[in-house]
C-alpha cells in the first residue's frame, strides 16, 4: 500500500489529458494543493511536454491490454475518464475507445484497488429514447454501455453527463440533477471544475448527475445533487 504525501488527499490518474475537458482538469489539479496528478498518455512525446510542464505522466494506450493500464494506474487513489476518440474518427474507434477503452479502465482500476472513479460521459447517456436518432448514436451508445459497466463495479464511481460543451470561459455556476433539460450548454472549464470538486464529495458517490450552466456554485451544487 503506498502512502500518501503530507497534505495531498488524493493521488489522481487522468486518461484523457489532451482532450478538450482534459486539458483543464489537468490546470485545476496542478494547481490543487489537495490532490497529485498522473496523466496517462499515449505517447512518450505527449508525455515529454506534460513533463516539462511538471506535471507526471506515464504511457499507455486504451487499445492496450488490461495488465498495462492496470500497470501504469498503480499506486492512484481515483482515476477520471475524460477521454474519447473525436469527432473525426469512425464508429470502429468509437468502440475501441469510448466502450472498449472505458470498460478496460474500470476493470484496471478495480484490479488494482482503486475505489474511486469519475466518468465524463454524455447527456442521458443512458437513455436510449433521448438518443435514439442522434447523429453520434455510436457515441451514446458506447457511453450507455461503458456507463452501464462503471454502475455494476465496485468501484465509487461518478458519471457527468454534460449537455453541449462550449469553450467559452467557465462561470463557476452550473445545474445538476437526474432529470434537468437540456435547454443550455455548458462551459468545457466548468464540468472540469464539477470533476475535480467530485474527487472528495462523498454525496456525488454511485450517482449520474446531469451537468448544465447554471446558477449554483460548483462545490454547493454538487453537495446537494440528490
Amino acid at each position: 500500500m503506498h502512502v500518501k504525501e503530507e497534505g495531498i488527499s488524493m493521488k489522481v490518474f487522468l486518461i484523457g489529458a489532451n482532450g478538450q475537458v482534459g486539458k483543464y482538469i489537468v490546470k485545476l489539479l496542478q494547481e490543487s494543493q489537495e490532490h497529485e496528478l498522473t496523466a496517462m498518455v499515449r505517447n512518450e512525446d505527449q508525455a515529454e511536454q506534460l513533463e516539462q510542464q511538471g506535471i507526471s505522466a506515464v504511457v499507455a494506450n486504451l487499445e492496450d491490454n488490461v495488465e498495462k493500464i492496470a500497470d501504469a494506474m498503480k499506486g492512484s487513489d481515483a482515476v477520471i475518464f475524460s477521454a474519447g476518440s473525436g469527432g473525426k474518427t469512425g464508429a470502429d474507434k468509437t468502440l475501441l475507445v469510448d466502450l472498449d477503452g472505458a470498460v478496460k479502465s474500470i476493470e484496471a482500476a478495480e484490479k488494482v484497488g482503486i475505489k474511486r472513479y469519475v466518468m465524463v460521459s454524455a447527456f442521458k447517456a443512458y437513455d436510449r429514447e433521448f438518443w435514439k436518432e442522434s447523429p453520434i448514436k455510436p457515441y451514446y451508445v458506447a457511453k450507455h454501455y461503458a456507463d452501464r459497466e462503471l454502475r455494476a463495479s465496485n468501484l465509487n464511481y461518478t458519471i457527468f453527463g454534460p449537455g453541449l460543451l462550449i469553450n467559452e470561459p467557465g462561470t463557476g455556476k452550473i445545474a445538476v440533477g437526474k432529470n434537468i433539460e437540456k435547454k443550455t450548454s455548458i462551459p468545457r472549464e466548468d464540468v472540469a471544475r464539477a470533476v475535480v470538486a467530485s474527487l472528495c464529495e462523498e454525496n456525488t458517490y454511485k450517482k449520474t448527475i446531469e451537468l448544465m450552466a447554471g446558477n449554483s456554485p460548483v462545490e454547493e451544487a454538487l453537495k446537494n445533487v440528490e
